[in-house]
């Protein structure tokens, strides 16, 4: 561990000393989420290089038309990251200052900032209690003369209950931009996450299953839109940088809109491509070894594990979220968070329900006891390491690091 990261996180969390006893202590720090790099992403990176050609271009290209074809949607525009995703997609389907936006408190800030970008105001709705995902029975509640669209986030990659969410929209005109930050692979009902509805957004943020560094795609089964979200994020311009100085001439370009500078570079690109292209059969698969493993390992620990979707339904397993039993054991969140990192285990929390933020308590007025579910679920939630890099040894010092800490502190 560098003195950098050591320093920074002995400064988030206090370290406590190590209780006696027969555990054996991870010489290494393990980092939540890390990245799974290999050769061959950083050959095509020293390619792009080489090739001077390193903003958005050819290999955006392949990886737009690559990703598209994954997720069965007919097209997918690149973009710097899932919160420009989201927002270009609230510009694209016409969401105005003083519109409602209906979305969940269990996600990243991002989801809800963006509403608020534009303008718009965040309506949360409580969530399951199983699958963490927004409510539909409390989504129906909520509408109002001026809710315009929904944001249904896929939490931790399983997938939202579409059929009844799609139905509500019908219902009443509203528009669904899905948030699949987290549900890159995810199905719902034999259908891959991107292909079900208008417009769905996905990360590649560096913790994701797919990473680009910072990067994010929007996919829509509409040409037209597509279009539309393309040139916003390209500073509205009528021909995109790939168009304009490539080796096929073109004359001129206009700007229609006032747009974003919100492009994915080719090297950014140049790690997606192979990342997608053995996602599925190694990565994805990993991921799902892993998580068998600790829902074995954990079974009899006085803790909730994630369910998952049956059927034909799939979740991501983006992350792996333990729901700690306070009322079997003699510590809170905040101190097992604190006895994994003394084990040399990182960890991290998704979420704190975002009425409970200042940002949203303030200018909303949200307070506490709004939505109990996701209050409940931000009291007792903790993520552990899930990435297609773990090696066995991290595996089994995760899963011996959770059942000592249980052990130690249970009731």
């Amino acid at each position: 561990m560098s003195n950098v990261y050591k320093t920074y996180h002995i400064n988030k969390i206090k370290v406590i000393n190590m209780p006696k006893s027969k555990y054996k202590l991870r010489e290494k720090f393990l980092v939540f989420g890390q990245p799974d790099i290999r050769g061959e992403e950083i050959n095509e990176v020293i390619a792009t290089l080489k090739s001077k050609w390193i903003g958005a271009g050819p290999r955006v290209k392949i990886f737009e038309e690559e990703f598209a074809k994954y997720v069965n949607a007919k097209k997918a525009i690149a973009v710097n990251s899932c919160t420009a995703a989201l927002d270009l997609c609230l510009i694209a389907s016409g969401i105005k200052p003083g519109d409602e936006i209906i979305t969940t408190p269990m996600t990243f800030s991002a989801t809800a900032n963006v509403i608020c970008h534009i303008g718009a105001k965040p309506v949360f709705v409580d969530v399951d209690y199983d699958t963490m995902n927004i409510s539909p029975k409390n989504i129906e509640k909520a509408i109002t003369k001026k809710t315009k669209a929904i944001i249904p986030v896929h939490m931790a990659g399983y997938p939202c209950d579409m059929d009844k969410i799609m139905e509500i929209a019908k219902k009443h005109n509203l528009i669904i931009i899905e948030d699949a930050a987290h549900a890159v692979g995810s199905i719902y009902k034999g259908k891959k996450i991107g292909s079900l509805g208008p417009l769905a957004c996905f990360s590649f943020y560096p913790n994701k299953n797919i990473t680009t560094i910072e990067g994010g795609i929007v996919t829509t089964q509409d040409e037209e839109l597509a279009e539309r979200i393309r040139m916003l994020s390209n500073h509205g311009l009528s021909h995109d940088s790939w168009k304009r100085f490539s080796d096929k001439l073109v004359e001129g370009y206009d700007t229609i809109e006032p747009g974003f500078n919100y492009r994915m570079s080719d090297v950014q690109a140049a790690i997606g491509m192979h990342h997608l292209r053995r996602y599925e059969k190694e990565n994805l698969k990993r991921r799902e070894e892993i998580a068998k493993r600790y829902d074995g390992a954990f079974k009899d620990l006085p803790l909730e594990t994630p369910k998952m979707p049956t059927g034909n339904s799939r979740s991501s397993r983006y992350l792996y979220i333990l729901r700690l039993d306070l009322n079997k054991l003699n510590l809170d969140r905040s101190k097992f968070r604190q006895e994994m990192f003394s084990r040399n285990i990182g960890t991290g929390i998704h979420y704190t329900a975002l009425h409970l933020h200042t940002l949203y308590k303030e200018k909303y007025g949200y307070k506490e006891g709004d939505f109990p579910v996701a209050e409940d679920i931000s009291k007792r939630t903790v993520s552990i390491p899930l990435s297609s890099a773990l090696t066995e040894d991290d595996v089994n010092d995760v899963i011996n690091a959770v059942i000592d800490v249980c052990n130690k502190f249970r009731k």
